[in-house]
């Protein structure tokens, strides 16, 4: 059925020509070699019974390095045999030395249960030939673990399943109940590793630093066996969360049917605008396809929220047939087919929809990437993404989620306008060549370090002189005496000690470096005060402002009042038909230079940058229409957030260059030597009112607003300032109307632009979210003698490593924002590209290119 669908669409004039790229994998045989001549007569008997009599060429390259004790990564595809690679030399351990342990980590609970079903399923087997004095006792220990299990754990488990935050919560600060376990861990295996990026993957590096000085205390030296989907620095990452030398396994022997993969782009609605159809209406439509077709499907969706409207959709098209391409088969569909799964969700349905997936009797499943990570469903005949899922391995995975054996099968992108999306449907072969995304992990953070150097004094105390992971002793202490000068050590008999009755871990997220957080508080159904939260000071004041609406679990929840003092939000439940956005001024000072280089059309520079934001106001947006409902002020207090920036400051020599072009609008607008006499008749004539609200003036003047942009009449360089500044088109307003206007009618300057397209478009190579970046573009930035500058900043504390990545990777950026604006189809600027001009007026695109243009490395 999946061949005369994939036909059908080449045929259909509502498919076909929005398919931008269509890529056919071939079959793939397997690499097969004999298991080797050392894995233990009764695990090659449990192998045998399994009907495994081969292996795979990466699980053969696996099992050698760790029988010779290396450390490895494997880096292979979704659905390669990578728990089988692992679990091979773990289970051999096992059998030859009756008190080893294994530790295995997995980023997620849902995953650590699935894993758990598929080593008993192993072990079922390799239980039968062996005697009864051997037992291999497995077992999840997470916070779910029902206290009484919890001792009896402890003492029998030989390989525990659990995941970073209870390891970091829950097993290393009560190591003393863990002594035997301990002492015996001979191998620990950490899942999914490409996850651990960024501020969860520098914690969780520091949580790997105080594993291994507690496994050292109990006399042991664990081995490490890390898997990733494909990254572009698997082994770097490996090296960096373990900081010992890993070996790389990527030679994939696994084989594989034929795969298809399409990139779907939605017709364009409003060609002028760059408006497409909704990615998710189209996506409903062509999901249908694929039930009608009885090809079983799983469809991805980026959120909760968007999950639950893809269902309302499926389910209301199934009885009318609408995107059936054939309407024998609709009737017999039913809705019981169609099933979601995401986070929410009770334990027992999701593993009642998993075995629904292999049994057969789920058709298509709309999920978040809560069925990303390695969970068993089987193999699937379609996988669906709605909208780029955020990072080419999450993307990967997804596709991975599409193909049963050596059947043929599909995966299919529906690009949503971000501009991320729109690039990668003209450049298809990012998910085909070697991935660009770059984990990145920086340990050595100092917030996040001293958080676990205070774990870790807590575990054990510090002898004078003892080093952390790859930090020095010397550093060390230095931060130890820190610890003691705020009297939460104590120095004696050379060894430092923890002096604080909490220990501290409780007090840590491991996805924050923010060390103070915002506590959410409500009320229940019941009217009982209830928790639901927290978010990091950082973000509290664009996030749970007064009058913001806040998202938790797909309820809406209203902020009644921020206690900044007290570190308290209090919120109520709503249900409206708007959302808000907080509108932030921030200023950025440059503290440390680490570099900066003269390149083409700029100079180019990272370093340590102080940005100062204050929460000016907010929008509140209308659901689905996005239409503007209206602003409201705030009076709340600056914050600052001491990180790293990475910043283009164009040259002397391209400015000149846009200005002989006329593609420069960044300089301040010469009104004429008669503006303050036509400025004051305007005002006069208005009787000193604004024109919106009827405020008069006072101790301020109001300001004159130009209805047609003052910039509309420069053509070829020359303003024609007569037309501009006749009385028709000018009106007197409010500094809070003129905000206000200008947010609906206003030119975005090709400096704007710019930072729109690199701020959106960088994700792809550091593996991060957008909202991990902060953009600045200001025409005259005063840390660069008032030149006009684009900074790019973690939005973390002392920052992640995404600036000096970005300064490195700064020509490859350039000519793919470049490729980017240039290939977008809309006239002036769009949501796609630089970002819209606003409703009635004017995108920056022809200037956003001429900047690119002169910033190119060559041309």
């Amino acid at each position: 059925m999946l061949e005369a669908l994939l036909d059908f669409w080449k045929q259909d004039d509502e498919t076909a020509p929005n398919i931008f790229a269509w890529r056919t994998i071939p079959p793939r045989p397997a690499q097969t070699h004999p298991v080797p001549t050392d894995v233990p007569d009764t695990l090659r008997a449990a192998l045998s019974s399994r009907n495994i009599s081969q292996l795979y060429s990466h699980q053969l390259t696996a099992w050698t390095h760790a029988r010779a004790g290396r450390n490895l990564i494997l880096s292979t595809g979704t659905a390669s045999g990578k728990t089988l690679a692992y679990n091979l030399p773990v289970l051999a351990k096992m059998l030859e030395d009756s008190q080893a342990r294994a530790l295995y980590l997995f980023p997620t609970k849902a995953l650590a249960q699935d894993q758990l079903s598929v080593l008993n399923d192993q072990l079922s087997a390799l239980r039968q030939p062996v005697t009864d004095n051997w037992s291999l006792t497995t077992a999840i220990y997470d916070g779910d673990t029902p206290q009484p299990h919890r001792s009896g754990i402890r003492k029998t488990a030989r390989i525990v399943m659990s995941n970073p935050d209870m390891l970091h919560t829950g097993i290393l600060p009560h190591h003393a109940n863990w002594g035997d376990f301990f002492t015996n861990l001979k191998f620990i295996v950490i899942d999914e590793a490409h996850t651990y990026r960024g501020v969860f993957g520098s914690h969780v590096a520091n949580v790997v630093r105080r594993l291994k000085r507690v496994a050292k205390f109990y006399g042991a030296k664990p081995q490490f066996i890390l898997a990733s989907a494909t990254i572009g620095n698997p082994k770097e990452l490996a090296e960096t969360l373990i900081e010992e030398p890993v070996e790389l396994v990527d030679n994939d022997g696994s084989s594989r049917g034929e795969r298809h993969f399409i990139m779907y782009n939605p017709p364009v609605t409003d060609a002028a605008l760059g408006l497409r159809k909704s990615s998710i209406l189209e996506s409903v439509r062509l999901a249908n396809h694929l039930l009608s077709h009885d090809v079983q499907s799983v469809v991805f969706a980026r959120t909760r929220r968007t999950v639950e409207m893809l269902l309302t959709y499926l389910h209301e098209n199934r009885g009318s047939g609408i995107g059936n391409p054939t309407s024998d088969s609709r009737s017999s569909k039913s809705n019981s087919y169609i099933r979601g799964y995401r986070s929410g969700y009770l334990p027992l349905q999701r593993r009642e929809i998993e075995q629904g997936l292999r049994d057969g009797s789920v058709k298509t499943v709309v999920a978040t990437n809560a069925l990303e990570l390695g969970i068993d469903i089987g193999g699937l005949g379609a996988a669906l993404m709605v909208g780029y899922p955020g990072t080419i391995a999450s993307a990967r995975q997804q596709a991975g989620r599409a193909g049963r054996g050596d059947d043929p099968a599909v995966s299919i992108l529906v690009a949503s306008p971000n501009p991320l999306d729109q690039f990668l449907a003209h450049h298809p072969e990012y998910f085909f060549e070697r991935s660009p995304e770059m984990a990145l992990v920086n340990p050595n953070h100092l917030l996040i370090l001293l958080e676990h150097l205070r774990c870790a004094i807590f575990e054990l105390p510090f002898q004078k002189g003892e080093g952390f992971g790859s930090i020095s002793d010397e550093l060390v202490n230095e931060y130890l005496e820190f610890l003691v000068s705020n009297n939460e050590a104590h120095f004696s008999n050379e060894k430092y000690f923890w002096m604080q009755d909490a220990y501290p871990a409780a007090n840590i997220s491991l996805r924050s470096a923010s060390p103070q957080s915002v506590v959410l508080h409500t009320n229940a159904d019941d009217g009982r005060p209830t928790i639901i939260g927290t978010v990091d000071g950082e973000s509290a004041n664009w996030m749970v402002h007064p009058g913001a609406i806040y998202m938790h679990e797909a309820q809406q929840y209203f902020v009644q009042e921020l206690d900044i003092e007290n570190h308290i939000a209090h919120l109520v439940p709503v249900g409206l038909d708007y959302y808000t956005e907080a509108q932030q001024q921030s200023e950025i000072q440059i503290t440390s230079l680490n570099d900066q280089i003269a390149t083409r059309g700029c100079e180019k520079g990272y370093g340590e940058i102080q940005v100062t934001t204050q929460v000016v106001g907010f929008r509140k947006i209308r659901w689905f229409s996005n239409e503007n409902l209206g602003q409201e002020p705030l009076d709340l207090p600056p914050s600052e957030l001491q990180t790293t920036g990475y910043w283009i400051v164009l040259s002397e020599e391209a400015l000149s260059k846009l200005r002989e072009a006329g593609l420069w609008s960044n300089d301040p607008n010469d009104y004429g030597p008669d503006w303050q006499k036509t400025r004051l008749a305007v005002r006069k004539r208005d009787q000193f009112k604004c024109q919106v609200c009827g405020a008069a003036e006072t101790v301020r003047e109001h300001d004159v607003h130009h209805k047609t942009p003052f910039r509309a009449f420069i053509q070829n360089g020359v303003v024609n300032r007569e037309q501009a500044n006749r009385l028709e088109n000018l009106v007197t307003l409010c500094q809070s109307c003129h905000r206000k206007v200008e947010q609906n009618v206003r030119i975005r300057s090709g400096l704007t632009g710019l930072g729109f397209v690199l701020g959106n478009l960088a994700p792809l190579f550091l593996m991060c979210d957008a909202g991990d970046l902060g953009v600045f573009a200001e025409p005259a930035w005063s840390a660069v003698d008032a030149q006009p500058a684009v900074v790019l900043y973690d939005l973390v504390p002392a920052g992640i490593g995404f600036s000096e990545k970005l300064f490195e990777l700064h020509d490859e950026l350039i000519q793919r924002a470049y490729e980017l604006v240039s290939e977008c189809a809309c006239e002036d600027g769009c949501p796609s590209c630089v970002g819209p001009g606003g409703e009635n007026g004017y995108g920056g695109k022809a200037e956003t290119l001429a900047i690119l243009q002169q910033l190119l490395a060559s041309k």
